[in-house]
């Protein structure tokens, strides 16, 4: 088992590429779960439900084109595709692909910092993981 350094992930947004601009990301995934305790039973009993995604990211402020601002404001409430690489590119490494909803997107300017910036996405329908061809 091999340890693996963060800055090797590769996110896309719609086709393009936030890797550079980004500093942390965060990709939730749970699931519900459903009280099916019945008379008689002194514990609870559960059931699994519906899955759900959520997905986050922040960076520093970049003005380019391609930077986060020109990127993510046009997309904000549009269904686009999210693609997460947490080791990187390249064939057989993993992949998680998602439909997202483009929730938030805020700038923040601290007087003794960059500017900085972060996207919250919420997931919809199913996330496919795969290896990398």
């Amino acid at each position: 088992m091999a340890f693996i350094h963060g800055k090797v992930t590769v996110i896309t947004l719609n086709g393009s590429d936030l890797s550079a601009f980004t500093k942390t990301s965060n990709f939730d995934r749970d699931y519900d779960v459903h009280d099916t305790t019945t008379y008689g039973k002194n514990d609870h009993v559960f059931a699994g439900g519906l899955g759900n995604s959520t997905f986050s990211m922040g960076g520093v402020y970049d003005n380019q084109a391609t930077g986060p601002r020109d990127v993510i404001e046009p997309l904000l409430g549009t269904t686009v595709t999210l693609i997460r690489k947490p080791e990187g590119t390249g064939s057989g490494l993993p992949q998680d692909s998602v439909s997202v909803v483009v929730k938030k997107y805020v700038e923040t300017s601290p007087t003794d910092d960059m500017v900085a910036w972060s996207c919250e996405c919420q997931g919809t329908d199913a996330v496919t993981s795969t290896n990398q061809s």
